[in-house]
């Protein structure tokens, strides 16, 4: 993208968005909701979000928190194999995906699938294909933290190749192998975070430890990155932004057994317009990462929404409502003008 002095976004999506609940859902859901026009929100909850009434309940309380913004919450399910096509014919019109946690593998995902056997997967699965309900899937085995995705790509063309007509979506890859993946099998698709976009292992603990930059999946290798960016700022057809944007309390993050998550809802767009920017990739390949590649994989119609981008410097702020962001106190390039609704 040449360098410009404003850039204008048209309904920018986050397709993996965590917005919690309670006083962290009043305190943060108004910096996704300001500047993006809807957001796949994660169920992994405590409890999960299991039911139609759940799903129905937590869509008020984000609904509540984001007050007179214009926002969609598209609604997933915390998936178990037992569901079955009845269920989910009763909630179809209430959510977009469905998630699957591998269990115990990240946070609040004890009640997820362990050993992936695609025999007891398959009612519950076949079902969604034939519904048109994508599955969303955090592809990691509970190996070596580095080798964790790599190793979850053998299950993902499990999952693919078993169920040729199940939309998979392989959420916020950090990998080489997983972008290799995606042109393997017509319906796998991908999400990828701005964090990997920017940053490697050596970001978070090639020096001083930084708790604010540690998620999971684990930032990866330069070359992994390398990838990632390939495809992003190409807007490849089946990748779209994710944020995977995870808040947690100040404390839990400066703390022993630190949280995973990286907080960058406030200043997802403004990173990535500058990260395009530096790259020289063109406004069309970054309105396609940011919505429209998302709108075709998902058969989604957003609402109308403008985000007015200015190339003038923005310093982070140290937090939003207690919660840490990404670069926090740090200079970025751009800022956000104006938000047009409607």
């Amino acid at each position: 993208m040449p360098s410009t002095n404003q850039v204008t976004l048209n309904a920018p999506l986050d397709m993996h968005l965590h917005l919690r609940d309670g006083e962290m859902l009043e305190n943060i859901a108004s910096s996704s909701a300001r500047t993006f026009s809807g957001a796949i929100i994660m169920p992994n909850l405590v409890p999960p979000v299991s039911s139609k009434e759940e799903v129905i309940a937590y869509k008020a309380r984000i609904k509540e928190a984001i007050g007179a913004e214009d926002f969609t919450p598209y609604m997933t399910l915390f998936f178990k194999p037992t569901y079955d096509k009845a269920f989910l014919s009763s909630v179809r019109d209430e959510i977009t995906a469905i998630k699957l946690y591998p269990a115990g593998i990240t946070t609040n995902s004890e009640g997820g699938v362990s050993g992936f056997n695609v025999e007891e997967l398959r009612p519950a699965l076949e079902a969604m294909a034939e519904l048109d309900i994508p599955l969303c899937v955090h592809g990691e085995t509970n190996g070596f933290v580095m080798d964790r995705e790599a190793e979850f790509v053998s299950i993902y063309e499990k999952l693919a190749g078993a169920f040729p007509k199940l939309k998979i979506i392989m959420e916020h890859i950090t990998t080489k192998a997983s972008v290799a993946a995606l042109d393997r099998f017509e319906n796998l698709y991908a999400t990828i975070t701005i964090h990997h976009l920017l940053i490697t292992l050596d970001d978070v603990a090639g020096g001083m430890l930084k708790p604010h930059l540690f998620c999971k999946p684990i930032a990866k290798r330069p070359e992994d990155r390398d990838a990632l960016l390939k495809v992003a700022l190409a807007a490849h057809p089946k990748v779209m932004f994710g944020s995977d944007s995870a808040p947690h309390p100040k404390h839990a993050k400066e703390a022993c057994g630190c949280a995973a998550g990286v907080f960058t809802a406030p200043v997802a767009l403004q990173l990535l317009t500058e990260l395009f920017e530096e790259h020289n990739a063109p406004l069309d390949k970054l309105q396609a990462f940011v919505s429209g590649n998302a709108q075709k994989i998902y058969s989604i119609t957003p609402l109308s929404k403008q985000v007015v981008l200015e190339k003038k410097p923005f310093k982070i702020p140290s937090d939003y409502n207690g919660v840490v962001p990404m670069y926090a106190d740090e200079k970025i390039a751009y800022s956000i003008k104006e938000v047009i609704n409607g």
